[in-house]
C-alpha cells in the first residue's frame, strides 16, 4: 500500500510538469508593419491565441519585415522557419500562383467556408505551400489606383505605376509600365519620381504616409483585399487537437472582425480627403467597364495558369 501510496503521489507530482511541457509555442511574422493595417488583425489574433490557448499553444511574435523580408516570407512558412505568417497571396504567388484568384472574390470569407471554397483553397495551400490556410482577412476592402498625376481616362499610356500581381494584369491592359517593390520602399519612389503611382487599398495610405506624395484617388475601387494566416504543415501536423481548436476559434473570431471594415472604408476615405487627396471618379459606363476589365485581366491571368481549376474558384468565389 506504501508504495502504491507514493506512486501515486510521484505521478500527482510530475503531471503539472507534464502539462506545461505540452504547451506548443509559435512563432509569428507579418509581411506588414508592425501596428500597420494588414498587421493589426494578425497582431489581434496573436493576442486572442494566448488568452484562450494559455497551456496548449502560444504565439510568439517575432515581427514584420525587419524579421523576414516581404517577399521572403512565404518560403519562411513554407520551409518551416516561421510557423505561422500573416501574407497576402500576392506576396506569394511563386509558390501558390493560382492564389491571385483570391482578390477577386465577391463573396465572404464565411460564404467562402460555407460553399465549400475554403476547403478548396486550403488543399491548394497545402499541395503547393505545405502550409495551412488558417484564415482570411480583408473582406469588404477594395484596391484602388493612386496618382501623382491627374487622368481623365483610364488611359495609363505613359505612367510608371507600382504594382503586385494583385492587379499587374489590370493595369497592363490599362497600358501602364510596370514596376515592384515592397511597400517600404513606395513613399522613396514616389518622392523621386520614380513612379507616378501604385495600387493599394483605400484603408493604409496614411498608416504608411503615402498620402504626404498622394494627390489622386481613383475611384470606383476594384477586387477585395485578402490577407491570409498560413500555417507551417509541419507544424500544423504535430500540434494537439487542442491547439488546433484553439487557433480555429481565434480565426473564425478574427474574421468575424472582418465587417466593421466597412465603416473604417468611409473613415479613410475622410481622411485621405482631409490630406488633400483628390477623387478622380469614372461614372457610368465608363466606371461599369473600367470594373469589368478589372475583372476579366484578373480571371484571364488566372485561368491562364490553370483553365479547370480557374473555373472552380471563380464559381465559388464569386457565386
Amino acid at each position: 500500500m506504501n508504495r502504491l501510496t507514493s506512486a501515486l503521489i510521484a505521478a500527482a507530482l510530475v503531471a503539472p510538469s507534464a502539462a506545461i511541457a505540452q504547451e506548443v509555442t509559435l512563432r509569428g511574422v507579418t509581411a506588414f508593419a508592425t501596428g500597420t493595417t494588414f498587421s493589426r488583425p494578425f497582431e489581434a489574433f496573436v493576442e486572442r491565441v494566448n488568452e484562450t490557448g494559455a497551456g496548449v499553444v502560444q504565439i510568439e511574435y517575432v515581427g514584420g519585415p525587419e524579421a523576414v523580408p516581404t517577399f521572403e516570407l512565404g518560403n519562411a512558412v513554407s520551409s518551416g522557419i516561421v510557423d505561422i505568417a500573416n501574407n497576402t497571396t500576392a506576396f506569394y504567388t511563386n509558390l501558390v500562383p493560382l492564389g491571385d484568384a483570391l482578390h477577386l472574390a465577391t463573396n465572404t470569407i464565411q460564404e467562402q467556408r460555407e460553399n465549400g471554397c475554403f476547403d478548396m483553397i486550403d488543399a491548394l495551400h497545402q499541395e503547393q505551400m505545405n502550409v495551412k490556410y488558417l484564415a482570411r482577412t480583408g473582406d469588404n476592402i477594395q484596391f484602388y489606383l493612386y496618382l501623382t498625376k491627374p487622368i481623365s481616362t483610364p488611359d495609363l499610356n505613359g505612367l510608371t505605376i507600382r504594382t503586385t500581381p494583385v492587379y499587374r494584369a489590370f493595369f497592363e491592359t490599362l497600358g501602364a509600365t510596370l514596376v515592384t517593390t515592397a511597400p517600404g520602399e513606395v513613399y522613396t519612389a514616389l518622392e523621386r519620381g520614380a513612379i507616378d503611382g501604385y495600387g493599394w487599398p483605400v484603408q493604409g495610405v496614411m498608416d504608411l504616409g503615402w498620402d504626404e506624395q498622394t494627390k489622386y484617388r481613383v475611384d470606383p475601387g476594384f477586387y477585395q483585399v485578402d490577407v491570409n494566416f498560413l500555417v507551417n504543415l509541419d507544424a500544423w501536423n504535430g500540434l494537439s487537437d487542442a491547439a488546433k481548436a484553439v487557433l480555429e476559434e481565434a480565426a473564425i473570431w478574427t474574421e468575424a472582425q472582418n465587417a466593421e471594415n466597412i465603416t473604417i472604408n468611409a473613415s479613410e476615405a475622410a481622411r485621405q480627403a482631409e490630406a488633400g487627396i483628390e477623387v478622380i471618379s469614372f461614372d457610368g459606363e465608363v466606371g461599369e467597364a473600367y470594373l469589368a476589365q478589372a475583372q476579366s485581366a484578373g480571371w484571364a491571368s488566372i485561368e491562364a495558369i490553370d483553365a479547370e481549376k480557374a473555373a472552380a474558384l471563380k464559381a465559388c468565389l464569386t457565386e
